[in-house]
């Protein structure tokens, strides 16, 4: 379980600090032009695709089993260690609150980032079920008895 651990943690560093960039580009550049929430649908694919390569890479890397248990694990990381980021830089950060930050999340722009968050945690599996049914015998052709 080790390996899935430190994945976890090891996805969660790549996503924050990309997060981070893409998200200051997002808040000073994007949104303003464009508007909260087409930023944010401009910014999460970019996210995703990022997100889906990370956690390949890092569950390769870390020699995660691609087994179902170690992959969730790895993804409950990533989502434990973001949702905790996050309420912890509301705290911190000036003009919000942990309050404040958890209405955010009944908007439909603030829908999108827990959603994709659950997305990001849910793609180490994802990767696991993909290959097993790469490498699963093809059924035979032949028909039964």
């Amino acid at each position: 379980m080790r390996p899935a651990l430190v994945a976890g943690a090891l996805y969660f560093i790549v996503l924050f600090a990309a997060g981070f960039v893409l998200g200051a580009l997002r808040v000073l550049w994007l949104a303003p032009q464009l508007g909260v929430l087409l930023a944010l649908l401009i910014e999460l694919p970019i996210m995703l695709v990022l997100a889906w390569f990370a956690a390949l890479a890092l569950a390769r890397r870390c020699e995660v089993p691609p087994r179902a248990g170690p992959r969730l694990a790895m993804g409950g990381v990533l989502l434990v260690l973001l949702l905790a980021a996050e309420f912890a830089l509301s705290a911190v950060l000036p003009n919000t609150s942990p309050a404040e930050h958890l209405a955010a999340y009944t908007t439909a722009s603030g829908a999108l980032g827990p959603a994709a968050q659950l997305l990001a945690a849910a793609l180490p599996l994802i990767d696991a079920v993909l290959r097993s049914l790469r490498t699963s015998p093809a059924p035979s052709s032949r028909p039964g008895p």
